[in-house]
């Protein structure tokens, strides 16, 4: 828990959350309890509303019918495979092994599919439950990293549990987690990138201080080249195996490496280094040799069933013209060529659909998409009640949580350019690899539900934001501050008790269904 007390704090009353702060910080033993105990407990909440009836509906819905199928016929033959028609009703009745075994043309690379797959390797192919434990599991464990990000960055508890929490209970996220789709996967490796950059930023800042102490304030005209960062090689990984699971990893890997690189010439500048421009450019390159090359290899790794087999989609396929290319193995060559099919369906993917939407809507929460939709009648065979049952999946994330970090984000940009806070910077940089790089693609068919690897920044934005509100720094009461930060969260909690059922696709009055369409654009 943080004791760094700003200047900007006024001088009010003590409230009960006070004497309970300081009552903590007293007692080390409950610090030390509430720091493993805290994120326990969130991730505790995270994995229930994930977990609770995963199985229904026991029928493919939305892009489960091409990520269940891919993922189990990859984990069978180390490859996709193409599957005969109307294969989808077989496959849930228990029927999964009528794939033909003739590689199937996939447009993202394997390891999403190989996590689902290993679901359903452990709780069987025919069960439901085994299509979708591997998001459940990744969606959970992203709330810890979440977590685990807002304490790297700020030491607070409190802090890290909003956050976290804030995700844990927020729709995007569980409806991601609930069912085979790459996304959840995606975020979880863009949040574990974040935090390793975050931990090597404070392992480097302690080295630069060290540094500086021993040289006793004396700037040398260069400084030293900084190999020894196991963080950032952890986070070329990290951000390998989320380029591993969709391509927009990509921009993730090229935003930390920038961050990384502006961060060091900024340091080097505070140290005072005689040529610090010149001197970053070198640490520049170093940290390019400690990110990107275990990234590529994490990247290829994820080929390996596609590589060491036969049968995969343009397995045997050379680049068209060889010429240099000639010394590269042929799985490689024919690698390359599959990668050049697939940029091209990205680029050119403008096929009209019923849910797209394009990404400057994103912020404004105007077109989720729809998962799942069924309807009972009333009658011996339906639900009992008059108007029937509908059973609900979409996408919606809570608007409150939304909406209130969309603002919290532009407020926290305006608090970084006045107090140039790294911690704003590193958060402000993880909603910009996310989200910025879709509106380069006005005319693609791209869905509202990529958001959710946005929203990990939407919530450590919105977290840093209720803190400034319940310390008062803009004026007002302290204790005003906080009663209103207790009084959004329990807001923010009841809102997501009433979306849950559309979250979870459960039997609900069609009436009930009708009141959470707030905007016609929902339906």
């Amino acid at each position: 828990m943080s004791t760094d007390l700003s200047p900007l704090l006024p001088a009010v009353e003590r409230t009960r959350l006070d004497r309970w702060r300081d009552a903590l910080l007293a007692d080390p033993r409950g610090l030390r309890l509430w720091s493993w105990l805290a994120p326990a407990l969130v991730t505790l909440v995270a994995a229930v509303l994930r977990l609770i009836d995963i199985g229904n509906p026991h029928q493919l819905v939305f892009d489960e019918t091409y990520y269940v199928k891919d993922a189990w016929s990859q984990w069978v033959l180390g490859y996709p495979s193409t599957w005969p028609d109307n294969a989808d009703e077989r496959f849930a009745a228990g029927d999964t092994d009528i794939f033909t075994g003739i590689g199937s043309y996939v447009v993202h690379p394997p390891l999403g599919r190989i996590l689902i797959g290993a679901g359903m390797a452990l709780f069987g192919a025919d069960s439901a439950t085994g299509w979708r434990i591997a998001a459940a599991v990744f969606g959970s464990a992203t709330v810890l990293l979440i977590y685990l990000v807002a304490r790297t960055l700020t030491r607070s508890i409190p802090l890290a549990t909003v956050a976290s929490g804030l995700f844990a209970i927020d729709g995007l996220g569980i409806v991601l987690s609930r069912i085979a789709l790459l996304d959840i996967f995606l975020t979880f490796f863009v949040v574990l990138t974040f935090w390793f950059v975050a931990l090597d930023h404070r392992r480097t800042a302690e080295r630069w201080a060290a540094l500086w102490v021993a040289r006793e304030g004396e700037a040398p005209m260069w400084g030293p080249i900084l190999w020894n960062r196991p963080w950032l090689i952890a986070a070329g990984a990290a951000a390998g195996a989320a380029t591993a699971v969709k391509w927009s990893g990509l921009y993730v890997l090229a935003a930390v490496g920038v961050y990384a690189v502006v961060t060091d010439a900024l340091a080097r500048r505070r140290a005072g280094i005689g040529q610090w421009p010149m001197d970053a450019v070198r640490q520049g390159l170093a940290s390019f040799v400690l990110l990107v090359p275990v990234a590529a290899v994490v990247y290829l790794s994820s080929w390996s069933g596609w590589l060491f087999t036969d049968g995969g989609y343009m397995r045997s396929t050379p680049v068209a013209s060889p010429g240099f290319w000639s010394w590269v193995p042929a799985p490689l060559q024919s690698l390359w060529a599959y990668h050049e099919a697939m940029y091209k369906f990205h680029v050119g993917l403008v096929t009209p659909h019923a849910y797209a939407s394009p990404a400057w809507q994103w912020p404004f929460l105007i077109r989720p998409t729809s998962m799942y939709w069924h309807q009972d009648d009333y009658g011996v065979n339906g639900c009992g009640l008059p108007s029937g049952c509908t059973e609900a999946i979409s996408s919606l994330a809570n608007p409150l949580i939304w909406w209130a970090g969309v603002a919290a984000s532009v407020y926290l940009l305006v608090r970084f350019v006045l107090v140039r806070d790294w911690r704003y910077a590193l958060v402000l940089t993880g909603l910009a690899a996310t989200y910025v790089p879709w509106l380069l693609y006005p005319e693609r068919t791209i869905f509202q539900f990529y958001t959710v690897a946005m929203l990990p920044f939407l919530v450590l934005a919105l977290a840093f934001a209720l803190r400034d509100v319940s310390r008062g720094v803009y004026g007002g009461s302290r204790a005003g501050g906080q009663v209103f930060v207790v009084g959004f969260l329990v807001l923010c909690v009841a809102l997501s008790a009433f979306w849950y059922p559309v979250w979870a696709g459960l039997p609900v009055p069609y009436e009930f269904w009708r009141l959470h369409n707030w905007l016609p654009t929902w339906i």
